[in-house]
């Protein structure tokens, strides 16, 4: 792994990995949520490496410039094979477990990470996420990862405008350019969402079974000894106050934080207040 700016990991495929480095430190992963990339953390990973941590924003397999997995390997389990690579490498570099920060799909890797090998997770920070989902806010976002898929978008504006019509909460950027970071320019001449499509077809299978995978998430929350840290947005249709209690239920160690005018992208929302909510957790580490 290169010293800062950028590196490379290797999942359990033998699949390519890219993360961007900020400071120095104490290692901290940042793991986005499905269709994201490591781009979701730019503030948050600058804002803990001025806090003296040394953080990886990582692109999750399928997502961003890291390697499309051919066998459509998009499992919860195959994400929380991958964590555990990348905890290993960065342990092995630097001689310490990271602290890992899990946004939704990032977080259901990291708990299902924990459970397989605890001695990789130093810490444990779930944003918006926990082992049970509210149905409606997994089918509004699976719905929104769908929806231009297979045509894309004529123009940045063009997918500005489906993203202010997701998240109305959100003041609108004047410049949609930010987007780019998210978007991938086709042989069509197209823009579309950087990540594999079969993704989302893996996502879309799984939710349709998804007993079998919400039982295995319980079972892992439940084993979580290290210290832990469920942050969940104030506005989130994906853990209601009551997913959140019955987490802190099943682990009766964990803090928690509701950040104020926040909805699932919790970090993107609001992320100072995000930091915020983990100064005190993280200080103590």
């Amino acid at each position: 792994m290169s010293a800062a700016g950028q590196t490379r990991f290797t999942g359990t495929a033998g699949n390519q990995l890219v993360a961007d480095i900020h400071g120095e430190g104490a290692p901290v992963l940042l793991l986005h949520g499905g269709g994201q990339t490591r781009h979701a953390w730019g503030g948050a990973a600058r804002s803990l490496a001025g806090r003296g941590w040394r953080t990886y924003s990582l692109d999750q397999r399928g997502h961003g410039d890291s390697d499309w997995v051919a066998s459509g390997a998009y499992h919860f389990a195959d994400y929380a094979g991958d964590l555990c690579a990348v905890a290993g490498a960065v342990r092995d570099e630097l001689g310490m477990a990271p602290v890992v920060i899990g946004a939704s799909l990032g977080g259901l890797a990291a708990m299902l990470a924990q459970h397989e090998a605890p001695d990789l997770v130093r810490a444990l920070i779930l944003v918006d996420v926990t082992p049970r989902m509210e149905a409606q806010g997994v089918d509004r976002i699976l719905s929104f990862m769908g929806e231009n898929m297979g045509d894309g978008f004529a123009s940045m504006e063009e997918a500005a405008e489906a993203v202010a019509a997701y998240l109305p909460h959100r003041t609108r950027p004047v410049n949609p350019v930010g987007l780019a970071k998210n978007l991938r320019r086709s042989p069509d001449g197209r823009l579309r969402w950087h990540w594999d499509p079969a993704f989302l077809t893996a996502q879309s299978a799984a939710m349709q079974d998804y007993r079998e995978t919400e039982q295995s998430l319980v079972n892992a929350a439940r084993t979580i000894s290290c210290p832990a840290l469920l942050v969940r947005g104030a506005m989130s249709d994906l853990v209601s106050p009551e997913l959140a209690e019955e987490f802190l239920n099943m682990v009766p160690h964990a803090e928690f934080a509701d950040v104020r005018n926040a909805g699932h992208m919790v970090a993107g929302d609001e992320n100072d207040v995000f930091i915020d909510a983990l100064e005190g957790f993280m200080s103590r580490l």
